[in-house]
């Protein structure tokens, strides 16, 4: 409960009843959906990288782009109520998702904390444990598991 005795806006409202702010403000910044990733044409498999968007900067996972981001990475994906259906790569602790489920938001998350760097703080961000894709090389020497668990934060 905040500290006025109402819920907050992310425990009583659907996900397509917020506000645009209020629907941004839901991202704890981490980064992960913004790391690349790679699908088996056959299985279906999906398989997480730690290369992120070249838009990413890896050290504060902020969009360096953010307004013009699907004119300048044309499959970068726009985050809707109706997308998060078909959506099934976002990490388990992505606020989007844990709050569609009807979950709490992780101790970390900006709105629980007050702390919009709360989430590189506790260690639950990508920052500093990825490369830009212009440094990459073949997404394929990058595959990595941690994007798809739960983070571990910091002791």
């Amino acid at each position: 409960m905040s500290q006025s005795g109402a819920e907050p806006f992310w425990v009583v409202k659907r996900l397509d009843q917020m506000t645009e702010a209020e629907w941004e403000s839901l991202c704890d910044g981490c980064g992960r959906c913004c790391l690349h990733k790679l699908r088996d044409d056959e299985t279906g498999e999906l398989e997480f990288t730690n290369v992120a968007c070249r838009l990413l900067d890896t050290r504060s996972c902020a969009c360096t782009d953010y307004v013009n981001r699907t004119r300048a990475v044309p499959d970068c994906i726009s985050l809707t109520p109706a997308a998060l259906t078909e959506i099934d790569w976002l990490p388990p602790s992505c606020a989007y998702r844990l709050v569609a489920d009807g979950r709490p938001l992780p101790a970390w998350h900006p709105l629980v904390t007050g702390d919009v760097d709360s989430t590189r703080k506790a260690g639950a961000s990508v920052s500093d444990r990825v490369i830009s894709e212009d440094d990459a090389g073949p997404l394929e020497h990058h595959i990595v598991a941690w994007p798809a668990r739960w983070p571990k934060q910091r002791r």
